[in-house]
């Protein structure tokens, strides 16, 4: 056999190694996109969204939502702080797929960002999170916050212990107190400030396991702080 013959054989052979490596990292890189070790489940309070320093709030087609939280989102992530995020593109939001949810998600997951951009909240949700949740279907990722929502009743729950939302300010540490009393756990409370400096009660992160249902302790928390007192600003 020639010089040539037998380098082009060995080129083949490397082709061939580097193919199959690729495909291994390839095959590889797509499991763990998919992995994850708890969610998020974040709600936002109204009042605190529309009175930020530096914001405008709109209101969905629907009107002004409820005097209550809402939904911002169910949120794979690790527990090394990261997030796997936009996991399968090959299954991108389709309205067709939660037409039966519509009505409870103008209701219980709207956005308030300025111009309304309707059903483009609820896409990015999924396509950036729920396609690396567990949830084959998209109404299942949905129905799933939804549930979640009931489950944890946060205005109830804060209500309950006198913490209302009528522009006075509460101690954080007895709205996470409030909060573990109901559902077992601590949650972790994200303030904003207002036009006047005042820190606000702003977003509450729970978190779940990863079939999307079960409450846990958190393994790892956001970063930030709020100030021992802050406002709960009325909506």
């Amino acid at each position: 056999m020639g010089k040539v013959s037998t380098m082009m054989i060995n080129v083949l052979v490397v082709l061939c190694l580097f193919g199959e490596a690729f495909s291994k990292t390839k095959k590889h890189h797509e499991e763990i996109s998919t992995e994850f070790d708890f969610f998020y489940f974040v709600q936002q309070w109204p009042g605190a969204y529309c009175d930020a320093k530096g914001r405008k709030c709109c209101y969905p087609n629907s009107g002004k939502p409820a005097t209550d939280f809402s939904i911002h989102g169910l949120w794979p992530n690790y527990k090394d702080g990261g997030y796997p995020s936009n996991c399968d593109t090959s299954n991108p939001f389709d309205p067709s797929q939660i037409e039966e949810l519509e009505g409870r998600l103008e209701s219980d997951w709207p956005s308030l960002a300025c111009p309304s951009v309707g059903h483009k909240f609820w896409a990015h949700e999924w396509n950036k999170h729920g396609t690396c949740s567990l949830f084959s279907t998209q109404q299942q990722y949905f129905q799933a916050g939804l549930n979640l929502k009931d489950q944890t009743n946060l205005l109830q729950t804060l209500k309950d212990a006198g913490i209302e939302p009528n522009d006075e300010f509460y101690n954080v540490e007895d709205m996470k107190e409030a909060i573990k009393e109901k559902i077992g756990y601590y949650p972790w409370i994200e303030c904003n400030r207002d036009s006047d400096g005042n820190s606000q009660l702003y977003q509450v992160y729970i978190c779940v396991d990863t079939n999307g249902k079960d409450l846990i302790e958190c393994p790892v928390l956001p970063r930030g702080n709020c100030a021992s007192r802050v406002q709960f600003p009325k909506f």
